[in-house]
């Protein structure tokens, strides 16, 4: 298992005799941007480049404000899906520019550069991640991260990452990721439900040479103190536009599938990814129109037209990873094969395999399904132990 010396010193380093960060109220938990003891040492008097958005929060201060006024030298801004912000609807254009409230330049991520060039990280000294995570492999920022990695390897820049808890991270579920459908939307051979906080799948990214060609990034993770596994977490700001709440994220990888459907979950109305509908139901209690909404959803499925469906923001159903949804919306909807999987080679890839896709054509049921995971699912498992920060 690879790990930079940095890294090592890190760990090594007892929390007590550090300084402590600000605390989230009435918790013990202190994500890794609240321990500014464990990091600002090593970022002083060097030049640094930040990977942040609106989740990146010191407290309620974002990291971006709480650096410079430690007088931390940030050169520029790096962008995700989003943005720097989180006003960017899902696929919408993250641009280069100039971020507003703190003059920095900014460099986007998002779109066909995906890899930070040599010129964008000339004169750096360090890149620091820090962005919220929900746990699931096709949620794009771990696919980012991925490709900063790459960068600092090949450019020879450390990275650093404030780790912050996984609202996901309590369990392990779904097919593991075929390499014929590696894409931007799932580039790891991990199951759809991973598991993994940033800090421990970056570690497992090195750890298992992903990156091209077994090279290795210079790695620091500054782990969050006080966190287990099977703590559930709430995120004080939401991630991205369309997962408002605790109750979206936890729903996001059983609906997250249907993006590659002709079904809605609820993108272009206050509820997104908490509800089911479709024009072809009539079994369900629940309706509602999809409409643009600016920084969202701006040409959301079924756009003005009236959905017959489920309402899923109450009760306890949809707290794990679930099929019940896609194969009950596979007979409620009406449509032929073709018509229901519309995006057919998009679901495969959200899937990471094209192997649910036709079971569900076949007719099998979530046993059958769930069954031709697990070899593959307790291979990860033991795969990905030497790379854990964090108990169960």
């Amino acid at each position: 298992m690879y790990q930079s010396g940095i890294f090592r010193y890190l760990l090594a380093l007892p929390i007590a005799l550090l300084p402590a960060g600000p605390s989230l109220a009435g918790s013990e938990l202190l994500t890794g941007a609240e321990q500014p003891g464990r990091y600002l040492p090593l970022l002083e008097n060097h030049s640094v480049g930040l990977v942040v958005n609106q989740t990146s929060r010191v407290g309620d201060q974002h990291l971006i404000d709480f650096l410079r006024q430690r007088d931390l030298d940030i050169e520029r801004i790096f962008a995700l899906e989003h943005g720097i912000r989180g006003d960017v609807e899902n696929g919408g254009e993250v641009a280069d520019g100039v971020d507003g409230p703190s003059g920095l330049p900014v460099v986007s991520l998002y779109g066909g550069n995906h890899k930070p060039s040599r010129e964008d990280v000339r004169g750096l000294d360090w890149l620091l991640f820090d962005i919220q995570d929900v746990g699931v492999r096709f949620y794009t920022y771990i696919s980012s991260l991925h490709y900063l990695m790459q960068a600092c390897a090949d450019y020879g820049i450390p990275l650093m990452v404030l780790d912050r808890p996984n609202p996901n991270g309590d369990y392990v579920d779904g097919p593991v990721l075929q390499p014929q459908y590696r894409s931007f939307i799932g580039m790891h051979p991990i199951p759809l439900v991973h598991g993994l906080t940033v800090g421990e799948l970056a570690r497992m990214i090195n750890g298992e040479g992903w990156l091209d060609g077994g090279a290795q990034c210079d790695l620091s993770v500054i782990p969050v103190a006080g966190y287990r596994k099977r703590m559930r977490y709430s995120l004080p700001v939401k991630p991205s536009p369309n997962l408002p709440n605790d109750r979206a994220i936890r729903l996001y990888p059983s609906l997250g599938l249907f993006e590659g459907t002709s079904v809605s979950i609820g993108r272009g109305t206050p509820y997104p990814f908490q509800v089911i509908g479709h024009p072809g139901d009539n079994r369900g209690d629940f309706s509602f129109k999809p409409i643009p909404i600016p920084g969202a959803s701006e040409n959301p499925k079924h756009r003005g037209e009236l959905l017959r469906g489920d309402d899923l923001r109450r009760g306890d159903s949809g707290d794990r990873f679930t099929l019940a949804y896609l194969l009950d919306w596979r007979r409620r909807s009406g449509e032929s094969d073709q018509a229901f999987f519309s995006r057919a080679d998009f679901f495969d890839k959200l899937a990471g395999t094209d192997a649910l896709r036709l079971a569900v054509l076949r007719g099998d049921s979530e046993a059958e399904i769930r069954r031709s995971w697990q070899p593959a699912l307790q291979h990860y498992l033991q795969q990905r132990r030497p790379y854990l920060l964090y108990p169960e």
